[in-house]
């Protein structure tokens, strides 16, 4: 079967059920800004050569697309989701033992490692904010929806300690 359907030809796209909406619509807009968290995470990953760091982040990415599976219509997996929430925070636990306290701000530079795990971050927080606009926007707000932001949330926390943990040399400001 090709990938070619031409099904969005029109400007349309289809959601978890076969529902088709415009491709600008908040709903599509949240899955798509998920979308493009994870692919930048992926390309974090490669210039990581630390497994436990590596392995955590390919379940973040398995994560997210059970997020996005959820914001296209699919119950969402909450006790998975849980699951790897506290696995997240236990981690941000440990690496915040390993770091100075940050009373200024930092400049989101340094090794390449750094950098990429920043540009992830702020992708993250951009999708972030597209999945509260799709979420407030439909107004459910039901423990789904909550879980689904709090996952996004401490998985942009994580990533700036990870950023943190691989820059040596923080430049503040």
């Amino acid at each position: 079967m090709s990938i070619v359907t031409k099904k969005g030809d029109d400007g349309t796209t289809a959601t978890f059920g076969g529902k088709r909406l415009i491709k600008d619509d908040a709903q599509i807009e949240a899955c798509g800004a998920v979308d493009e968290a994870t692919s930048f995470i992926g390309l974090a990953i490669e210039s990581i050569s630390e497994k436990q760091v590596t392995n955590l982040l390919s379940d973040v990415q398995m994560h997210l697309y059970v997020i996005m599976a959820y914001l296209s219509g699919s119950p969402l997996d909450k006790k998975r989701i849980q699951k790897h929430l506290t696995i997240m925070e236990v981690n941000i636990q440990e690496y915040e033992k390993k770091l100075p306290k940050l009373t200024r701000f930092i400049l989101p530079q340094g090794s390449e490692q750094t950098s990429r795990l920043h540009v992830a971050r702020v992708v993250v927080r951009s999708a972030e904010r597209r999945v509260t606009h799709f979420i407030y926007k439909n107004n459910p707000q039901n423990s789904s929806d909550a879980l689904a932001l709090q996952y996004m949330n401490r998985l942009s926390d994580l990533l700036f300690l990870l950023a943190r943990i691989f820059d040596k040399n923080e430049v503040i400001i």
